[in-house]
């Protein structure tokens, strides 16, 4: 399974939203187990420094002797940054409160923008054959995140169904723009995916009727549910797929995973 249907070189995606809260990091952890659950090998890089893709996944403090900060700042070979998670086929490169002062110790650096870009296309990344890579950002428009769009194939933008939602895009999609002119000209949006939806709310209703008509095919048919099963996991380190497998929220990610797959291989297609 894995050979027939795998993409044929490391697919990088960034999760990315300047707004916390969003389900950035949910998203990220369990659209990676997902992705699993497929057939897929993924790696993820943690380089929000709240860490919490790297704790979701069980990696303790005592275990990030190197992160993402030593990939990104001082060039440190993959294999040294690598975690392996307790999900067969899914890796870590976690973070920690180091890559606070990220911004500062390479804002002198001529290529400051591409240091994670150069380290996630180092040769040593071939011999892990990674499928995916998943980029967990800060909820910030720094250094950081812009790097993460300097690497990445395309962005997957976590949005909550709350009011305001989308005046939040609007910041996001001028960095992606400027990105593409600057450093990344084949930049994608892989989608933007409504997270905490809940059918029954008003409000969930419109904010998702609004991101319909202003983002039309942008917005993912894959809606992320309302799910107290989804809030809980975490603290058992664990994916929503390994916590509670036949919840909503299961359900939920597994769609998106397959949904995001199926338009890759469209894509890929379509580029043949």
């Amino acid at each position: 399974m894995h050979d027939s249907i795998a993409p044929p070189r490391p697919r990088i995606l960034a999760l990315a939203n300047q707004k916390g809260g969003v389900g950035k990091t949910t998203t990220t952890i369990n659209l990676s187990a997902a992705l699993v659950e497929l057939g897929m090998k993924v790696l993820v890089v943690d380089i929000d420094p709240q860490g919490n893709s790297s704790t979701g996944f069980g990696i303790q403090q005592e275990d990030r002797k190197k992160t993402s900060y030593d990939l990104i700042v001082d060039s440190a070979p993959i294999q040294d940054v690598v975690v392996a998670t307790k999900v067969p086929g899914l890796m870590i490169v976690p973070a920690n409160a180091d890559l606070s002062s990220t911004d500062l110790d390479i804002f002198t650096n001529e290529r400051r923008s591409f240091l994670l870009h150069d380290a996630l296309r180092a040769p040593e990344i071939d011999e892990y054959d990674f499928d995916y890579i998943l980029i967990d950002c800060p909820p910030a428009l720094s250094l950081l995140t812009v790097n993460a769009l300097v690497a990445c194939h395309a962005v997957l933008v976590p949005l909550q169904c709350e009011f305001f939602a989308l005046e939040g895009l609007s910041q996001l999609m001028l960095t992606i723009r400027d990105v593409r002119r600057s450093a990344n000209p084949n930049l994608r949006i892989e989608g933007i995916v409504l997270t905490m939806h809940d059918r029954r709310n008003r409000l969930t209703v419109q904010v998702e009727a609004d991101a319909r008509a202003t983002m039309g095919e942008l917005v993912l048919k894959t809606t992320i549910p309302r799910n107290v099963r989804i809030s809980e996991a975490p603290s058992h380190a664990l994916s929503i797929l390994s916590y509670d497998t036949a919840s909503k929220g299961s359900e939920a990610y597994r769609a998106l995973a397959r949904e995001i797959f199926d338009r890759h291989k469209t894509t890929e297609k379509s580029e043949a």
